[in-house]
């Protein structure tokens, strides 16, 4: 795991005093944390092209610190937040290989090393004092100001976590990085099928898993294969699972014997159905956001239907960042049908910050006439937030 390498106060739209000095770990991987508090004035007083930078901090041997242009790195990125990694090491000129993710703080599917080793994020060499890599559009600042992850205090917190691929030893020497590679034996096991002891129908296809592994990762897994739920008792044990697509089943199983969270399945559109949509006036872009949404939407369900709560907790950050006007009440709704706090006070803090045009064309929605005649106390609720912020 990683460790803790210090934490960076942005206050006043500066580093804070009491956060300057120099902070290190000797593990290979560790993090580092941003705290901004004030986003509205460092927005304000700082320009584009401007950076406020943290304290520096030791991982794998060597120093970093972290570069924030609350209006982005350069004008191409001006509506951004961007966000860089700056080598610290003085005069040494040596080549180190890193990797590093740039999350929110509770971004906690973005935080493993596993994720981090095997990111799309490509491997960089630092060459010199000062040379630095990130991203220049880590996020837009408007969708940032509606997220979840900027408080009602105007603050939000960034983790910064660095994998040096061939830290420092003691002597002075590199040192190969081993990381933990369970996850591809579990996901050979659930491929090659080898020891399994249950089968599962769902849609049409069979899955075959193991028992205890299943158990292992879910209570509802746990009470139904060796509890008084226990199902199949016939060998060969068939669980037959009406409510789910097997592509979603599939992924909700890749999920419990891999930890991580599974890509999309595309499904199978032909031409005359992705022409209709077309002619719909529907573009390209928004009928494969419009899957990716109803695939976020339906691990969830499966998620919250097995208590898988890690994977749950990953779908609600998605279905959070992936929100839109015509979504959001949609989205409300199945919150609220699964009982998820967290998910629906997204939502509505999506809502209250729209303008009166959004609000408008939110109300045009079929998810705002099922919320309004399923759930009318949300309605009530979302009409006080909303007349709250008039009175501020």
């Amino acid at each position: 795991m990683s460790s803790f390498a210090g934490v960076s106060i942005l206050e006043d739209s500066k580093l804070c005093p009491s956060t300057t000095t120099f902070v290190e770990t000797r593990s290979r991987c560790g993090y580092h944390l941003l705290v901004v508090q004030g986003y509205s004035r460092t927005k304000k007083e700082t320009p584009t092209g401007q950076s406020i930078e943290s304290r520096g901090f030791g991982v794998g041997g060597h120093r970093w610190s972290i570069k924030y242009y609350p209006n982005g790195e350069n004008s191409s990125c001006s509506d951004f937040v961007s966000l860089y990694v700056s080598r610290l090491d003085g005069g040494d000129r040596k080549h180190v290989e890193a990797r590093f993710v740039f999350s929110f703080v509770d971004q906690v599917e973005k935080q493993n090393p596993v994720y981090i080793r095997e990111s799309e994020s490509e491997t960089r060499r630092s060459l010199f004092n000062g040379s630095y890599w990130g991203c220049g559009t880590f996020m837009r600042r408007d969708a940032l100001e509606r997220s979840i992850y900027l408080g009602e205090d105007d603050c939000f917190t960034i983790r910064c976590d660095v994998m040096v691929c061939n830290p420092q030893d003691a002597s002075g020497h590199g040192a190969e990085v081993l990381l933990p590679d369970m996850h591809h034996h579990f996901n050979n096991l659930l491929d090659n099928k080898v020891g399994t002891d249950v089968k599962f129908e769902v849609d049409g296809e069979t899955f075959d898993a193991h028992r205890c592994v299943l158990a292992a990762r879910s209570k509802v897994f746990m009470a139904q294969l060796f509890g008084p739920m226990q199902e199949g008792t016939v060998t060969p044990a068939v669980i037959q699972i009406e409510d789910m697509e097997a592509k979603v089943f599939k992924a909700l199983l890749s999920f419990i014997y891999t930890d991580s969270f599974p890509m999309m399945e595309y499904d199978d559109m032909d031409e005359d159905e992705m022409s209709q949509l077309m002619e719909e006036g529907q573009e390209t872009e928004a009928i494969e956001d419009g899957m990716l949404l109803q695939w976020l939407r339906d691990l969830f369900v499966a998620a919250d239907k097995y208590d898988v709560q890690r994977l749950k907790c990953i779908c609600v950050r998605q279905l959070s960042k992936h929100m839109g006007v015509l979504s959001v009440m949609s989205t409300l709704a199945l919150a609220e049908q699964h009982h998820c706090q967290e998910l629906k006070e997204a939502c509505l803090k999506f809502i209250q910050v729209q303008s009166s045009m959004c609000l408008q064309a939110i109300m045009t929605t079929n998810g705002w006439d099922h919320v309004y005649t399923t759930y009318p106390f949300i309605v009530k609720e979302l009409i006080a937030k909303l007349a709250s912020n008039q009175r501020k």
